[in-house]
């Protein structure tokens, strides 16, 4: 598996609001998935991290906080086009002004987040390997 930086079209599908998928671990080892929203967080050389948001209390931040390995599998337009992105939480903070999630929200749907009564947590992943499929394949 390659690992960032990536090729230009795997950052042209990053950057837009595709569906993505996040794998996290639970306790006892076994995976667990949840559709997810997130943002590529570009450093300028073509990498990043992956900025995710989480209601606190929430089940998959409870695992994600006991094991800080990730995957996320972006789609593409068609399925068969997808992005896996391998890595581990590098940093953790509090969204006490919803900053965070209203980018998210902002990014999928234009607006700020509606919900503004629930503590949310933000956590920074960084990539260590990427994989690509479909039209992207080739992108490596």
């Amino acid at each position: 598996m390659p690992r960032p930086p990536f090729p230009a079209p795997v950052l042209d599908m990053l950057r837009r609001p595709q569906p993505a998928v996040m794998a996290v671990s639970r306790a006892d080892g076994s995976p667990v998935t949840a559709a997810t929203w997130y943002v590529l967080d570009e450093d300028g050389d073509g990498a990043g991290r992956l900025l995710l948001n989480f209601e606190d209390g929430r089940k998959r931040l409870e695992h994600l906080r006991a094991n800080p390995q990730v995957s996320l599998t972006v789609l593409g337009d068609s399925w068969y086009t997808h992005v896996t992105l391998l890595g581990s939480v590098a940093e953790w903070r509090d969204d006490v002004d919803l900053t965070d999630i209203d980018r998210l929200s902002r990014h999928y749907g234009g607006d700020p987040y509606p919900v503004r009564d629930r503590a949310r947590v933000t956590a920074l992943v960084e990539v260590d390997r990427w994989t690509a499929w479909g039209a992207l394949g080739d992108a490596r």
